[in-house]
């Protein structure tokens, strides 16, 4: 079998070390490079082409989800496999929307990860089965027509609209671009049913998700 190249991306030197160590055990895996954060992951990419990418979310300069986004708009993109602690549904929802392969968590065993890391080479979508859970629930919750709810991040973006912000001014808080940002405004209207930035923070405030902008 072909050796499956790994990128690891985790803030964490310990992770990462302790990452490279397991799959160093494995002659079917080799890690060809690591990443401190999404933008380093994402310029690793494009120099060091991974067959998978293992990516933690929360992360300086760029985070995970919006690192997802990046390298799955790159021509001929690796899966990317969220290997994270986090588990809300937020968090998954978002890594999901942004294009991830699958999503698994750092408790995961060691033959589970390996198994999930090949599933992703060859275009599985593992989870893990907490967060297959929460899908499934998502799910029936649709078909019920509960609301969506609103991602982590695009809760950020609202939050950042009733203040005032631009277009501009949310991409440079958030780190990233303003084709991004209005990415997630369109998303935000579609889930709050509105047509405008003002109907989107009034209707946001009355369901309680954000709280007033304090002067």
């Amino acid at each position: 079998m072909k050796e499956i190249r790994l990128l690891i991306a985790d803030d964490h030197p310990v992770v990462r070390t302790g990452l490279r160590g397991m799959f160093e055990t494995d002659p079917s895996f080799v890690v060809v490079a690591e990443a401190a954060d999404g933008a380093a992951a994402v310029a690793s990419v494009a120099a060091d082409r991974p067959d998978v990418v293992l990516m933690d979310l929360r992360m300086p300069v760029m985070d995970g989800v919006e690192a997802i986004r990046r390298i799955r708009a790159m021509p001929d993109p690796p899966p990317v496999l969220v290997l994270t602690t986090y588990d809300s549904d937020t968090q998954i929802l978002a890594a999901i929307e942004a294009g991830a392969a699958g999503y698994l968590l750092k408790d995961t065993p060691r033959e589970m990860l390996f198994a999930a890391v090949r599933s992703a080479a060859q275009g599985g979508s593992p989870l893990a089965p907490t967060v297959a859970a929460r899908l499934l629930d998502r799910v029936g919750s649709r078909r019920h027509g509960a609301p969506d709810p609103l991602t982590s991040r695009e809760l950020e973006v609202v939050n950042l609209v009733a203040r005032g912000a631009s277009n501009r001014e949310i991409a440079r808080n958030l780190h990233i671009s303003e084709a991004t940002v209005k990415t997630y405004l369109t998303r935000i209207f579609e889930k709050l049913n509105v047509a405008d930035r003002t109907s989107a923070v009034t209707t946001a405030l009355e369901r309680r998700l954000i709280d007033l902008p304090h002067s």
